[in-house]
């Protein structure tokens, strides 16, 4: 059997960018770690985009992960907010990339469908069945459930393409 494959997650924001790590080996799935990288509100856009960065490459660093998975940004009416989210996901996904590790993206709707079975479904579920799939994981923000969600549904992607290929 091949070694465990580690995948980190990461559902960006400017305001709080949430992170997990997962290991899969075979169909079992392991949490190893999560968080929420918050940067100082009151620091200009281009020290939070850099302490989003700086943190994302500590936590790879520490975790060693082969693989990252990052959510999409979605359009909002404010296209402000959107091109705000769109820099602060830019600086989350430049760190994996920077560290040689292959970046997916899903849509928030592809991680809700994969966890949950619904693309519609709201937090409150996302987090329900982050807790059942990951019990060890232990209390999680939305933020840090997000990002383990994300994680999971690039897990059980990557062992859909295996099978679909062999």
């Amino acid at each position: 059997m091949a070694p465990p494959i580690r995948i980190l997650g990461l559902d960006p924001g400017l305001r709080r960018t949430g992170w997990g790590v997962v290991a899969i080996e075979g169909s079992r799935l392991t949490h190893i770690a999560h968080g929420v990288i918050a940067p100082a509100p009151d620091l200009a856009l281009s020290e939070r985009l850099l302490t989003l960065f700086e943190a994302v490459a500590e936590v790879i660093a520490a975790h060693t992960p082969h693989e990252a998975a990052v959510e999409e940004t979605f359009v909002t009416a404010n296209g402000q907010s959107t091109l705000k989210l769109g820099h602060a996901r830019a600086a989350v996904m430049i760190a994996p990339a920077r560290a040689g590790l292959p970046v997916a993206e899903y849509a928030a709707k592809v991680v809700k469908k994969a966890l949950v079975g619904v693309g519609g479904a709201d937090k409150a579920q996302v987090a329900f069945m982050v807790a059942r799939l990951l019990p060890s994981a232990g209390p999680t923000t939305s933020d840090s459930a997000d990002a383990l969600a994300v994680a999971i549904a690039h897990a059980h992607a990557r062992t859909a393409r295996r099978l679909a290929d062999a």
